[in-house]
């Protein structure tokens, strides 16, 4: 399974979503950079992505965008093969 790692903050609930649809995924560990704690890591996100908002979800090295973006993957079946990858 390819390395998961998410921007997020302590509070935001899509944050929590993503988590618990990663998690329910069969993701054992995921990676969290908490954009609230290092500003400067918010700069870096928003460089890397393009966007401004929590979470940015990377799997392996794809940047797969936002909870919403994550959800579609998951009801389009393509989120599976992405982690079975």
């Amino acid at each position: 399974m390819p390395k998961v790692f998410m921007y997020s903050t302590a509070v935001c609930p899509y944050c929590i979503n993503a988590e618990r649809l990663l998690l329910s995924k069969g993701v054992q560990e995921i990676e969290k950079i908490r954009v609230d704690l290092a500003p400067e890591q918010r700069v870096e996100m928003m460089q890397k992505t393009g966007r401004r908002t929590v979470p940015q979800i990377y799997i392996g090295e794809k940047h797969v965008g936002g909870f919403d973006d994550l959800r579609a993957l998951d009801l389009a079946g393509e989120l599976d093969a992405l982690l079975n990858t």
